[in-house]
This record gives structure tokens, sequence and C-alpha cells, in this order.
């Protein structure tokens, strides 16, 4: 790996000037510039001491960057059926994420799995039919187009009261399905 061009890109990205990067480190202007062009190396120290001024750190700099996947198809997702509900996670491995958003289809007079309290927020989308939301010892009703938001303090859970198939984007922070 040639560590020149990254510290040059990470300088240009703080929009400071190779001098500036020089002062900041105690260093010199054409220490900077034998360093960006691969013609010296650092020190451990001296790298340290110019990744802090750059807002980084050695762990940071030499991670392996990846290019994590953006775009899911129908090919990435899981699904599981359970009796009249059916649930299809969108984002494969969510639970490593901050949100785990599903997609949930319930037959008329289907419900989810009741949800004891726990820390988080959950939002919900309803693309077809309607549902009632079961919020500690409220009903909600939520219809197609109309979403539902709440912070997971209290047992809840969603039933579809409806005759018709109920189908909602379900996005539970952190994840929880």
């Amino acid at each position: 790996m040639t560590i020149g061009n990254k510290i040059k890109s990470l300088r240009i990205l703080c929009q400071l000037t190779q001098e500036e990067l020089a002062d900041r480190c105690e260093l010199t202007k054409g220490y900077i510039s034998q360093l960006e062009n691969d013609l010296t190396s650092p020190s451990i120290s001296t790298l340290t001491d110019i990744l802090s001024a750059l807002g980084t750190n050695l762990h940071e700099f030499f991670a392996e960057e990846e290019n994590p996947q953006i775009v899911f198809s129908k090919n990435d997702y899981f699904e599981k059926d359970l009796d009249k509900v059916k649930i299809t996670w969108l984002v494969p491995n969510a639970q490593k994420n901050e949100m785990e958003p599903i997609l949930c289809k319930l037959l008329p007079g289907a419900e989810s799995t009741l949800d004891m309290p726990h820390e988080g927020q959950e939002f919900g989308y309803v693309l077809e039919g309607a549902v009632t939301i079961i919020y500690g010892n409220n009903k909600y009703i939520c219809n197609k187009g109309e979403t539902f938001y709440f912070t997971t303090d209290k047992n809840h859970y969603i039933y579809n009261h409806s005759k018709k198939l109920a189908k909602i984007i379900w996005v539970s922070s952190p994840p929880n399905f």
C-alpha cells in the first residue's frame, strides 16, 4: 500500500495545504511533499501525528475499505412464514445496522408476535389494507397510506382487523424482528 496518495487525499479533504499540515505536525512542507509522493516513509510516531492532524488514526487509516451493499433485490431478501403472518427481511443481516426494515403481510385476523417493552423505536407504513396497533392499553387504527411511529417502552403488536390482506413496511430501531 502506498500511503502517500492516501495522506494527500485526506489532506485535500481537510482543505489543508502541505504547508498547513506541516506546521500542525512540526514538519517541513518539503517532507510532506516527499511523503505524498512516496519518496520517503514516516516513522510510526510521525505518521500518528500526521493522521491526528487529519482527523483520523492508524486503525482507520489502514482499515480495508469495504464497499457496502447499498441496493438490495428480491434475491437478497429472507422470508419467514408464520401461520397467517409472512415476514420478509428487506436488508440481509440488518441486525448489525441501526434499523431493521421488514415487509410484513398479515392475513385477515392475523396478529404479529407480542413485543415486550424494550429500548428503541418502531415505524410502519401501511401499503395495503388496515391494521390495529396495540400499544400498551391503547388501540390505534392505521389504514392504507398511513404511518405509525412509537417508542417501544410498552407492550405492542399489530393486528389485521380487516377482511383483506394487510401489507406493512415496518422498521425497528434497534433491530428487533
